[in-house]
């Protein structure tokens, strides 16, 4: 596991353990790594731990951080490197693997959303909404579904056979009409056709 000796002057004052994700290190009492020394700030710098991989990060400081004898605003730490906070020194030791390097630390990690599917066409006004056949899962084929008992009584009753009609009035007054009702007499169609022939 990783972990930094803390000196001044060359003697060392004490060991801390990385073991935590967020080590905070500054002057005020609640920070992980406490220095009590005016050059520090409040809160001075974080270091970061995933896995064995560390990174140490200045938090705005007023007098800044270097590591080897450079300033610095995010550091990969490696074994052996030296962290300089006013004249205190912090020395990283790791000796796991390291899972990333320096230049794996500089990459960004480009997230891609999922595609977005288009939403079907809008029906046109009025008219009738299509729903997809349902899928039967096991078979994977399309099935028709059954009206539900709601839907087979909502549904307009089918139209009765009229009864036929009744044509037993008109027949019986046919029936019984005189035989001379509605015809010429036949004298008389005689005659007529006498006069047309003088004619």
């Amino acid at each position: 596991m990783a972990k930094l000796i803390l000196s001044v002057d060359g003697q060392v004052l004490k060991e801390h353990t990385l073991s935590k994700e967020r080590t905070l290190i500054g002057r005020k009492p609640h920070n992980d790594i406490q220095i009590d020394n005016l050059a520090v700030s409040g809160e001075h710098a974080a270091i970061i731990t995933i896995l064995n991989d560390s990174f140490i990060e200045d938090l705005g400081s007023t007098n800044g951080t270097l590591v080897n004898g450079k300033p610095i605003k995010k550091h990969f730490l490696q074994n052996n490197d030296v962290v300089e906070i006013g004249k205190h020194k912090l020395k990283y030791f790791n000796d796991a693997p390291q899972q990333a390097s320096a230049a794996d630390f500089e990459k960004t990690m480009i997230i891609r959303s999922p595609a977005k599917v288009a939403p079907p066409p809008a029906a046109a006004p009025g008219a009738p909404a299509q729903t997809a056949a349902p899928t039967d899962t096991v078979t994977g084929m399309s099935r028709t579904i059954p009206p539900s008992p709601e839907v087979r009584a909502a549904a307009p009753p089918p139209p009765q056979p009229t009864a036929p009609q009744d044509h037993a009035p008109l027949r019986d007054h046919l029936f019984s009409m005189d035989p001379g009702e509605g015809r010429i007499p036949r004298r008389k169609v005689q005659s007529v056709s006498l006069v047309a022939r003088s004619e």
